[in-house]
């Protein structure tokens, strides 16, 4: 008998589902590709974002499943911006952001905080409205920032995957709660290796002119 996509599995002492790992295999591979700034990065983080959509509809996270729907259409245009955002509709480089900008994304991150923890537990049966509404509307303008290639996306996901890991705990989501342990680690990695892309055209610069 062939085993449902939502049966209970036990791996290495917890309890996860065929489609929780799958999606773990998916979320792994598309961080990968996205700290060697490879567009192919994208393709993954459409598949992974609707067999993740799935999980957390079962685990009435339903800003997280909202947003994986969010992510997907994101990534298309994240997977364009990459290959034609650039000048003269070049490949788009890495580069971070000014302290303006910033400020602008703190203050998106709190509107859609807002907004989005009104509507999660006025209209829905979710027992972590704010919780979900603060990380759902992180995780967003990270995925913007990183569609654009701005650096700092990296910090955002770092502080965002650490709330995640005690949230999915909370919803005994511990596959998931693994995954982003993990990404705490893969989002450092990826925020020192783009800003090593960003320093090495600076210093090859400053090396010809001088």
């Amino acid at each position: 008998m062939i085993p449902s996509m939502n049966d209970v599995l036990q791996l290495s002492g917890f309890a996860t589902t065929p489609l929780e790992l799958i999606s773990f295999v998916l979320s792994v591979i598309t961080v990968w590709l996205n700290i060697r700034q490879s567009h192919w990065g994208w393709l993954f983080a459409i598949v992974s974002s609707a067999t993740y959509g799935v999980v957390f509809f079962g685990s009435k996270l339903y800003g997280d499943m909202g947003l994986q729907v969010v992510f997907i259409i994101v990534s298309v245009w994240g997977w364009y911006q990459w290959l034609h955002g650039g000048s003269e509709r070049s490949v788009l480089q890495a580069s971070g952001m000014s302290k303006h900008s910033w400020g602008m994304a703190l203050v998106a991150w709190a509107l859609g905080f807002v907004l989005l923890a009104f509507f999660l537990g006025h209209y829905t049966d979710t027992d972590v409205p704010r919780m979900d509404g603060f990380l759902t509307a992180g995780s967003l303008l990270a995925q913007v920032l990183m569609s654009r290639k701005k650096l700092e996306n990296w910090l955002i996901w770092i502080a965002v995957d650490i709330l995640y890991v005690g949230l999915y705990l909370y919803k005994h989501l511990m596959l998931t709660a693994g995954l982003y342990a993990l990404f705490i680690i893969m989002a450092t990695i990826g925020y020192f290796a783009w800003k090593k892309s960003i320093a090495a055209p600076l210093i090859r610069d400053q090396v010809q002119t001088s």
